[in-house]
């Protein structure tokens, strides 16, 4: 079905697009706004470029497809837009967000349905993001290692992600009192839109695998984490001052590249809430 609304120009056949035709800053027309929900739907990752957006119209496109996430771990950098993450990096930078394969915040027990990127500043080079599409790693695998995974859950854990990363001006998250989320998710998941099949492990947060004996978890996880990382389920988006990345976290993973030191990477994310995992029979 083609599009009639909006330019859709894929990177690569497997994943990403970049949509044209598009101001976000505005209210959209419903049937523009159905064919974006389409377009990110059939590629998993959709970008935007030239887009000027306040942190108001940045939230009001975020609320067109539900109610916004507030962070689980990093603090309110704007007091009052706590559900804008902050994503920062320069000279002072020790690490940056994103630097492993993962699923926003796939710790929680209803893990965001998606995430929207507006970077307003940009290093001269580098500073690219990766996308790994979870159909294709899924669809990927042979039969007897699918049919063990579909029986399987595993342990996704916000601790040693987040534990004294970020400071507080009252609490560090290096406090040991101060909690951050732990869920059990199935390793294979059912996309609550599609019905598609798709990998939900990810080395930023998954730790085991519940049922299998630790050295059998690790070994697996392991071959998971390099599986997903094949450059054949992969696109590569380069930002431009107010490009805009909107990704699926139901079936997709991303991995943001720190080349760039010690240039200044800055912008803002709106996360979309989501709801609990499952694997449909």
């Amino acid at each position: 079905m083609n599009f009639q609304h909006i330019d859709v120009r894929k990177l690569t056949p497997v994943i990403g697009a970049e949509i044209r035709g598009v101001d976000l800053s505005r209210p959209m027309p419903q049937d523009q706004f159905d064919e974006v929900r389409r377009a990110l739907l059939e590629n998993l990752v959709i970008f935007f470029r030239d887009q000027e957006m306040t942190i108001e119209q940045h939230k009001d496109f975020g609320r067109c497809f539900g109610e916004l996430h507030i962070h689980p771990g990093a603090p309110a950098r704007i007091p009052e837009h706590p559900e804008i993450l902050v994503i920062h990096a320069d000279e002072n930078s020790k690490h940056v967000a994103g630097e492993a394969w993962h699923s926003d915040v796939s710790c929680d027990a209803e893990p965001p349905m998606g995430s929207i990127l507006h970077l307003s500043e940009i290093p001269p080079s580098g500073g690219d993001t990766m996308f790994s599409n979870m159909y294709a790693a899924y669809d990927a695998l042979s039969g007897p290692l699918k049919r063990l995974l579909e029986g399987l859950t595993a342990i996704h854990d916000g601790d040693h992600v987040y534990r004294g990363r970020y400071k507080y001006e009252s609490v560090s998250a290096a406090d040991p009192n101060r909690k951050f989320p732990t869920s059990e998710h199935p390793v294979v998941r059912t996309h609550p839109e599609t019905g598609r099949r798709a990998l939900y492990v990810n080395s930023g947060f998954t730790t085991r695998i519940v049922q299998l004996e630790r050295a059998e978890s690790d070994a697996i996880l392991q071959m998971l984490y390099r599986h997903v990382e094949r450059p054949e389920f992969q696109c590569r988006f380069k930002w431009d001052v107010n490009s805009v990345a909107f990704w699926d976290n139901r079936c997709a993973q991303h991995l943001a590249i720190w080349d760039y030191f010690p240039h200044r990477r800055h912008g803002n994310r709106v996360t979309i809430k989501g709801t609990r995992p499952f694997l449909a029979a």
